[in-house]
């Protein structure tokens, strides 16, 4: 446990940027803040650093990504196939299966120390699928989880079309957590049919601009869902 409690996170929206780029960012925040937390076990309290917190926001080209629980052949496509569609493909070590991020896509990376916060997995997924329903509502649009199945999901209650809108994947070490979700806002679906999205085959994906009838305001959604996380986790934004 801290012995410095930081709920303070920093923000950082790094636009349209590459996948791989992005994981290294990613990479590098994650690893000096477990060494610092390995450093800090070794000192007396008093001598103890506080764990830094961050939040990244990123728009990725067209990328598909295969977590550690996931098959292969879940990709439908061959390299050929990959570079005709102009997408990348990379297996990383987030838990889940195979997953889509591509332009009108919001995907969020919160990296934290979650010895700041609580130390929950479980409650850590569920507050990240909490600030997607909550900016969903925001737009009238009812959406909830589906037992058994992460991420978030529209007619989660009937079942008569369950589609996902939101995934998710997240990887933690000591209590440290990196990756995390994509919301589908302005999307296009089409490449999700060169997929078995999350490994389910028999559930749909969409988008909000599709539930909506309309392009959206992809900024504005972004200062929803930060507010939305911020009031869960008891965050305070880093100047």
């Amino acid at each position: 446990m801290n012995q410095i409690i930081n709920k303070k996170v920093k923000f950082i929206d790094l636009g349209k940027k590459d996948y791989k780029e992005t994981w290294d960012y990613q990479e590098s925040l994650f690893a000096e803040t477990v060494a610092l937390k390995i450093e800090n076990r070794k000192n007396e309290p008093e001598k103890q650093q506080i764990t830094p917190n961050y939040l990244l926001f990123v728009e990725h080209p067209h990328v598909y990504t295969l977590g550690k629980s996931g098959e292969l052949s879940h990709l439908l496509l061959n390299e050929n196939e990959l570079a005709d569609k102009q997408a990348t493909f990379y297996k990383i070590n987030r838990g889940g299966d195979i997953t889509y991020h591509g332009p009108g896509q919001l995907v969020g990376y919160p990296l934290l120390d979650l010895d700041n916060f609580f130390t929950d997995i479980h409650k850590y997924l569920r507050y990240l699928e909490e600030a997607i329903i909550r900016t969903l509502a925001d737009y009238g649009i009812e959406a909830g989880r589906i037992e058994g199945l992460t991420g978030v999901w529209l007619d989660h209650i009937k079942k008569v079309n369950p589609r996902k809108i939101c995934a998710l994947g997240v990887k933690s070490s000591r209590w440290v957590t990196m990756h995390g979700f994509a919301f589908n806002v302005n999307a296009d679906l089409s490449y999700f049919g060169n997929i078995v999205p999350c490994g389910i085959a028999d559930k749909a994906v969409t988008s909000l601009h599709l539930e909506l009838g309309r392009a959206i305001d992809e900024e504005e959604v972004k200062e929803k869902v930060k507010k939305h996380l911020a009031d869960l986790f008891e965050m305070e934004w880093e100047n």
